[in-house]
């Protein structure tokens, strides 16, 4: 028999997933997928995987790797509807030299000035999955995260 408490910090978590999902992107079919993998008793169910597969989806996450340079991580940024649909010009992120971060950050300040921000949804250590969120969004998204035992991470 569960708990009362059980049932609450059930109730917590899935109102969590659901403010989560709303504060990184607007498409209806990420809160959906995402609640269904954090209901499922299944080990192979993963909110957090879910979450990552919606937003890459719903074309809203840049999927980069470490070695990656600021090329490349222009192009996919631009792809991204809410970088596109605020006509951000990013050309100057190609032309960083340096490691990835180094042309994040760049990218960070450039979007901060169209009130957005980058947001780094950790995974595995060969793996950038960036998502761009509005800027009030960062700090309760990174938040929320870790309140569900995850990290997202912001670069400024």
């Amino acid at each position: 028999m569960r708990s009362e408490n059980a049932d609450a910090g059930d109730e917590t978590a899935k109102s969590d997933w659901a403010r989560l999902c709303e504060l990184l992107d607007d498409d209806p079919m990420l809160q959906p997928d995402v609640e269904r993998a954090a209901a499922d008793s299944n080990d192979d169910a993963d909110p957090w995987m879910a979450l990552i597969d919606g937003l890459d989806d719903a074309g809203a996450l840049a999927y980069l790797d470490p070695d990656d340079s600021g090329v490349e991580l222009a192009d996919a940024l631009t792809e991204i509807p809410r970088v596109f649909r605020a006509g951000v010009d990013l050309d100057r992120v190609g032309d960083v030299e340096g490691d990835l971060i180094t042309a994040i950050v760049v990218a960070d300040g450039i979007l901060a000035a169209h009130d957005l921000r980058i947001v780094h949804l950790e995974e595995d250590d060969d793996a950038y999955p960036l998502v761009v969120v509005p800027r009030a969004n960062g700090p309760e998204a990174i938040a929320l995260a870790s309140r569900l035992g995850h990290s997202a991470r912001a670069f400024s």
